[in-house]
């Protein structure tokens, strides 16, 4: 019996707890139709292409979890092929916590949300960290980016599925909006002008016909 992709994340506790609260039967379903992916395609390439951040998942050989945030220019975390990705390491607070886990305990996990629309992709995987590159190393540091490149995280893609949007609240970068209240402050500033522009026709008349009135007396 071949073993399905999301394996990786059902293990038999986790299928007792869906065979428990009724959701195992849907996801033996999946699991039949194809289920989980274990390769990149246009889509979810596309899509970590437009990311600015994402979550890195480590955890200590021990199994003591760890999160970190990544940031960089849109596109920086960068599909080498099909099943790898990899990212540029920039100097930072030098504490070395997803460098010590990887070093002992390889098995890693990205996670990235695309909060506007209201999207999170969620890939594990393995993951290594490449000291010696430096053409490897040149082909992901993005041009522009004021900050000084050390090392690669080279992330070895096992499985990836994506989540239904459910309790996502959208949010929006300075980036995103910006556009938006541009475009609002340019129809204040029309409004405002057509407001001045009738306001003055509305003197222009009083005027007159007060000037109407005194003939008239």
């Amino acid at each position: 019996m071949s073993t399905a992709i999301s394996d990786i994340a059902f293990t038999p506790a986790v299928k007792a707890l869906q065979a428990l609260n009724g959701s195992r039967r849907s996801y033996a379903r999946m699991e039949e139709r194809g289920g989980w992916s274990d390769r990149i395609d246009n889509d979810l390439k596309t899509f970590i292409a437009e990311r600015d951040s994402f979550y890195l998942g480590t955890a200590s050989a021990d199994g003591r979890p760890y999160i970190q945030h990544r940031g960089g220019p849109k596109g920086f975390l960068k599909v080498l092929d099909a099943s790898t990705l990899a990212f540029a390491d920039y100097a930072g607070n030098r504490q070395y916590i997803s460098m010590g886990n990887l070093s002992e305990n390889d098995r890693a996990y990205i996670f990235l949300m695309d909060y506007p629309n209201r999207r999170r992709v969620k890939i594990w995987g393995r993951a290594e960290v490449v000291d010696d590159d430096p053409a490897l190393l040149e082909r992901l540091v993005d041009p522009g980016y004021e900050a000084r490149p050390e090392r690669v995280f080279v992330f070895h893609v096992e499985a990836w599925d994506t989540n239904c949007p459910q309790h996502i609240r959208p949010r929006f970068t300075e980036e995103e909006i910006n556009p938006v209240i541009e475009k609002l402050g340019r129809r204040i500033t029309e409004l405002e002008g057509e407001l001045a522009a009738l306001m003055a026709i509305e003197q222009r008349n009083a005027q007159e016909r007060g000037r109407e009135q005194g003939r008239e007396s």
